[in-house]
């Protein structure tokens, strides 16, 4: 509907108001307004854009059975460039051009992906060992206590990731690096790069946005064993 009338409607609408009677003039011309108001909101109603995260349920199958007994490590901020820093879904059509990265027109995370992330991880982790922040490992510094190892992670990939028109999948790819505190500064402990990959149930927004929740918990569970074994 537009809210604009051609000249011939107004016209018509004019001619009919001079044969009605003075008495209904008046509402003549207040419906006129209400149809026009009315057309003019819908043109100019806002189109409501979806927010997304991992949602509140984090797997139980993801946690260790030693919950608690691994040794505290520091998880620091996740590091991402470019895109991946801003709050749009992205995707990729890899059987046309899988080097453009593409965002969702109306669907955007709730925080950045590196900060989704962080938080996931933080709680699978959390379930096996102490997972501790950048300025709680300064606190335990300043009163001499035993300085955990810190993990430092870059997110190198988090998109849909098309194969063709109707199958996808959510790809994340973590590059991680483990370091300990020494008198002299941070010494490299292990490095290793993590790629988890998770199909998507539909080839639309929210099939991506599981996908890579998923992608994101097994990356999870893949940390925790490297942590678990590294010496």
């Amino acid at each position: 509907m537009t809210s604009i009338l051609s000249g011939n409607a107004m016209q018509s609408i004019a001619s009919q108001h001079q044969l009605v009677r003075p008495g209904a003039r008046f509402g003549t011309l207040i419906v006129l307004v209400g149809l026009l108001a009315g057309c003019a909101g819908l043109v100019d109603k806002p189109v409501t854009r979806t927010l997304y995260d991992f949602g509140p349920d984090v797997p139980a199958a993801t946690a260790s059975a030693a919950q608690g007994s691994q040794a505290a490590v520091v998880l620091a901020d996740i590091d991402a460039a470019g895109a991946l820093d801003g709050t749009a879904v992205l995707y990729r059509l890899a059987y046309a051009d899988a080097n453009q990265l593409r965002p969702y027109a109306q669907a955007r995370w709730s925080a950045s992906p590196p900060q989704l992330v962080r938080q996931r991880l933080r709680e699978l982790l959390g379930r096996e060992r102490p997972v501790l922040d950048l300025d709680e490992s300064a606190a335990l510094a300043r009163e001499g206590g035993v300085q955990p190892r810190v993990l430092r992670l870059e997110l190198e990939e988090f998109s849909q990731v098309f194969e063709s028109t109707t199958q996808s999948v959510g790809l994340l790819r973590l590059r991680a690096t483990l370091m300990q505190n020494t008198p002299a500064g941070e010494k490299l402990v292990g490095q290793r790069t993590i790629t988890m990959r998770a199909p998507a149930a539909t080839a639309d927004a929210p099939g991506g946005v599981r996908a890579l929740g998923e992608a994101t918990n097994a990356a999870a569970a893949d940390l925790g064993r490297w942590l678990r074994e590294t010496r």
